[in-house]
Parts: C-alpha cells; structure tokens; sequence
C-alpha cells in the first residue's frame, strides 16, 4: 500500500494518525507499507499520474488499484485481510505505472518540479521580482526553441541536402527533352493511326465498290434479258398483225374485181 501525500495538505495530515497505525500492523498482515511526498517525488506522482491529495494505491504483481474506501485503521486493515482488493478494478494498461506512457508522464511532472524550484530560487534567493522571473521563462522558451529549430534545419539538410543549381538545370532540361520526346513518339503514334485508319478506310471503300459493281453487272443481264423478251414478243406480235393485214388484203381486192366486173358487164348491156 503505497500513499501519496503532501506536508500542506490538511486531508493528509488527518489520516497520518492512521496510516501510521496502519503500518505498525503491516507486518501481521503480510504486506508493505509506505508514503510518497509529492513535493519531494514529483516524477513518481507523475507516474501514478497523481492529481488528489492523499492517494492511495494497492499494488500487487505488477497490478495497480485505487483505493477508493473509508482511510481508517480498521478498514485498511479489513481491505487487506478480507482481499477486498479482488473486486476492484485494476488501472487500465496505459495508465499504469509502468507503462510508456506513464513514463512519460513523470519526466513532465520532475521537469515542472525543476521549474519551480528554478522559480523559488530566483524570487528567493536572488530576489527577482515575479514577473521579472516570468519573463526570464519566457526568453529562455524562445531562445531554445530557435536553437531546437537550427538544429533540426542542419540535420535534415545533412540527411537530405539540397540540388545545386547546376543540378536543377540539368534535371529541367531533362524533363524538357524527356517531354519533347512523348510528344514526337504521341505525334508519330496518333500519325500511323491515321494511316491505319485511312488504309483500312480505303479497303472498306475497295469492298464496297467491288460489291457494288457485281450488283450492277448482275442487274444488267437481269434488264438485257427483259429486254431480248420484250423484243421476241414485239416481234411476235408484228408477224401476227402483218399477217392480219395480208389476209384483210385479199378479200378486198377480191370485192374490187368483182365490182369492177360488174359494171363492164351493165356498161356492155346498155350499149346493146
């Protein structure tokens, strides 16, 4: 049992009368007891990431609980001896005292009581005013974080120095050719795809001539073979009618002679 205290705090001064007791009797009860002055342990209060007065924690195994009851004798005893212990719940992994992030934790509490300690010593023993002080912190803030700064640029253009300018030039002109290049190979490129297309193009045209040149070659001997029909036909039909005409022909004539007959015949009557 482990408890954290401070020499101003009136709550740690109460119970002091029974954590004393309570360490008279810690050798019956199997188990260690001790006390933190904050004031003096400041990294350890940052550990246990103190910020009440008093704290205490019960640590077992490596395992770290609050003790949160009653701070008299008798129930400290009682949380010892009835393994009260068991039903609290343990500090959570990064909040425990042995965590890196605990760790951490401490090295800002010491350097928060280092400053103060530089602060008490200025107001006190030298006897600055306070704001005089302040303003020292506060110069002493900037001046290292300039030099952090310096450091850091000095560090990084060693680990990462900068092109010189001859360099630059040589990398731009580069990139120029480089992207002169790309643009003849895309010309060149996109020049052959034109052919192409203009080849296959005329291919298609080739094809589709051809295709139709058939078609009409094969309408022609469709239409001269309509027209040698018509014309047997019309042929046909001119025998046939010339035909008729002769054998109109004959009768009439035949009519004619006879007429003609005829009137001799009464013309040789009437002379007699």
């Amino acid at each position: 049992m482990v408890q954290f205290y401070a020499p101003w705090c009136p709550a740690c001064q109460q119970i002091e009368a029974a954590w004393e007791n309570f360490a008279k009797e810690s050798e019956h009860l199997d188990t260690t007891v001790g006390k933190v002055d904050v004031t003096q342990e400041p990294g350890l209060s940052g550990r246990f990431f103190v910020t009440t007065l008093p704290t205490i924690y019960h640590a077992k195994d490596g395992v770290f609980r609050r003790y949160r009851g009653s701070r008299t004798s008798d129930d400290l005893q009682s949380y010892i001896l009835e393994r009260k212990w068991e039903a609290v719940e343990p500090v959570a992994g990064w909040k425990s005292p042995s965590s890196i992030t605990m760790h951490g934790m401490a090295g800002l509490f010491h350097f928060s009581g280092w400053i103060r300690q530089i602060h008490s010593y200025f107001t006190g023993t030298l006897g600055i005013h306070v704001w005089g002080s302040y303003a020292i912190f506060i110069l002493a803030t900037l001046l290292i974080g300039l030099l952090l700064g310096l450091i850091l640029v000095l560090i990084a253009d060693c680990l990462c120095p900068s092109k010189s300018r001859y360099r630059e030039e040589a990398s731009e002109l580069i990139e120029k050719e480089n992207a002169e290049l790309t643009a003849v190979e895309e010309v060149e490129e996109t020049e052959e795809l034109s052919e192409n297309e203009l080849e296959e193009a005329a291919e298609e045209k080739e094809d589709i001539s051809g295709g139709e040149d058939g078609a009409k070659s094969s309408e022609e001997a469709n239409s001269s073979e309509d027209g040698s029909e018509e014309d047997s036909a019309v042929e046909e039909g001119s025998g046939t009618e010339e035909t008729e005409d002769i054998c109109e022909q004959h009768p009439i004539d035949s009519e004619t002679q006879s007429s003609v007959r005829q009137r001799k015949s009464q013309v040789a009557d009437n002379g007699l």
